[in-house]
C-alpha cells in the first residue's frame, strides 16, 4: 500500500515524461538489432546525439520552471503544491440531468466530428484498415477537419463534465479513426484522453491499466494489420517483432539523418505547414533525403530538424519544446479544463513524435492553440497580480 501512495504521489504526466518514452523508444529497438538480426546496430553518434536533444529538452523543462517561480511567484506555489486540484474535478452528472448551453456547445463539437469521419469513411467506399489503397485516400480534408474538431473537443468536455455516456462517443470515436488504417490518430485520442482524466478525476488504477492496454493493442494489431493489408510486402515477424523492427529502422533512419544534415535545408518544415493541401508528404521528403527514393519514412522526434536545420536547430527545438510544455503544465490548474484538455491533447501528440517526428499539420495546429492559451492565461495572471 506504501508503495501504491507513493505512486499516486507521482505527477507521471509531467513533460520530463517525453525524456522516458524516448529511452523505452530504444530499449524496444534493441532486439532488432540484438535477437531479430535485421538491422546493423547503430554507431555512438546516434546515442549522442539523443543525450544530447535530451539534455536541451530537460534545459527547457527547468528554464520554464525557474521563470514561473521568478515572476508568478503565488501561481508557481499554487501549480505546484499539488498536479491534481481536487475542487476542480469535472462536474458528476447523471445522463438525464440538465445541459447546460457550454456542455451543449462542446457535445455539437464532438458529435459534429464524429459524424465527419462517418462521412469521410462512407465517401472512401471502404475500411482502410483492411485495404492499403483505401488508406493512402483516407487523409483528406475531411478527415483534418474531423480530427481537429473531435481531439480537442472530446477532451474538453471530458475535463469539464463527467457523464458516463461521454465515454461511449470516446470509444466511437477510437474506433472510428482505428478503422482508418493509422495509428497515431487512435492513439493519440487515447493517450490525450487519459492525460486528461489523469488530472481530472479519481483516476483508479485498474483504468489506468485498461487505458494503458487499450493503447498497446491498438499500436500492435492496428500496426500489424495495416502493414499486411500492403499487398507488395510480405514479413516473416510476428506483431510483437514488427514493432521492434520499426522502432530499430526509425533509428537507423536517424542516424542516417545525423549524417546527412542540412539535406533538405527548411523543406521539411514548410511541407509539414503546406504539404496536406499541395499534396506534398514531408516524410516522403525525409526518404528523398536518407535513402534517396520516394517513400514515407519516420525519423524520430530529432531527424526532421537535423534534415532541415542542423544540429543547431534540433537543439533549439528540443529547448523550446520543454519550456513550452512545461509552461501549459504549470498552468493548467489556472483555467483548469481548457488548459488541462488541450495540454493532454499537445502531449499526447508529442509522445507520438518521438516515433513520427513533427511533421504533422495538425500536431502544430494545437500548439498553436496552446500557445495562444498560454499568453492569454499568462497575461490574465500577470494583470491580477499587479
Amino acid at each position: 500500500m506504501k508503495l501504491l501512495d507513493k505512486l499516486e504521489k507521482i505527477d507521471i504526466f509531467n513533460p520530463f515524461i517525453i525524456v522516458f518514452v524516448i529511452l523505452a523508444f530504444l530499449a524496444i529497438a534493441t532486439p532488432s538489432w540484438t535477437i531479430l538480426d535485421e538491422l546493423v546496430s547503430p554507431g555512438i553518434l546516434l546515442y549522442i546525439y539523443i543525450a544530447l536533444g535530451l539534455i536541451f529538452f530537460i534545459l527547457g523543462v527547468l528554464f520554464t520552471n525557474f521563470l514561473f517561480k521568478k515572476f508568478l511567484k503565488k501561481d508557481y506555489k499554487e501549480s505546484s503544491t499539488s498536479f491534481r486540484n481536487k475542487d476542480n474535478f469535472a462536474i458528476k452528472l447523471s445522463l438525464f440531468e440538465k445541459f447546460s448551453k457550454e456542455e451543449k456547445i462542446i457535445l455539437c463539437a464532438v458529435l459534429l466530428g464524429i459524424l465527419l469521419q462517418i462521412i469521410n469513411l462512407y465517401s472512401l467506399g471502404g475500411i482502410p484498415l483492411f485495404d492499403s489503397s483505401l488508406k493512402a485516400k483516407a487523409a483528406t480534408k475531411i478527415w483534418l477537419v474531423s480530427y481537429l474538431i473531435f481531439l480537442p473537443s472530446i477532451n474538453i468536455l471530458l475535463a469539464k463534465f463527467n457523464r458516463k455516456s461521454y465515454y461511449v462517443l470516446l470509444i466511437i470515436g477510437v474506433l472510428l479513426f482505428a478503422i482508418t488504417g493509422y495509428r497515431t490518430t487512435p492513439i493519440a485520442i487515447l493517450l490525450s484522453t487519459f492525460i486528461t482524466l489523469y488530472y481530472t478525476r479519481d483516476f483508479k488504477l485498474k483504468y489506468q491499466l485498461i487505458f494503458v492496454l487499450l493503447i498497446l493493442v491498438i499500436l500492435i494489431v492496428v500496426g500489424f494489420i495495416a502493414i499486411n493489408a500492403i499487398g507488395t510486402q510480405h514479413w516473416r515477424l510476428n506483431a510483437l517483432e514488427i514493432v521492434s523492427y520499426r522502432a530499430g529502422f526509425t533509428l537507423k533512419i536517424l542516424e542516417r539523418a545525423i549524417n546527412r544534415q542540412l539535406m533538405t535545408g527548411g523543406a521539411l518544415f514548410y511541407s509539414t505547414l503546406t504539404g496536406f493541401f499541395t499534396s506534398t508528404d514531408p516524410r516522403v521528403l525525409v526518404g528523398q533525403a536518407v535513402l534517396s527514393y520516394n517513400h514515407s519514412i519516420t525519423s524520430t522526434i530529432f531527424g526532421p530538424s537535423l534534415l532541415d536545420f542542423g544540429t543547431w536547430g534540433m537543439i533549439i527545438q528540443m529547448f523550446l519544446m520543454g519550456a513550452f510544455l512545461k509552461a501549459l503544465h504549470m498552468v493548467k490548474n489556472f483555467k483548469f479544463s481548457i488548459i488541462t484538455g488541450i495540454y493532454g491533447v499537445i502531449l499526447a501528440q508529442t509522445l507520438i513524435w518521438t516515433e513520427t517526428g513533427p511533421t504533422d499539420l495538425v500536431a502544430w495546429i494545437f500548439y498553436l492553440i496552446g500557445f495562444l492559451l498560454l499568453i492569454y492565461v499568462i497575461k490574465s495572471k500577470s494583470n491580477s497580480n499587479d
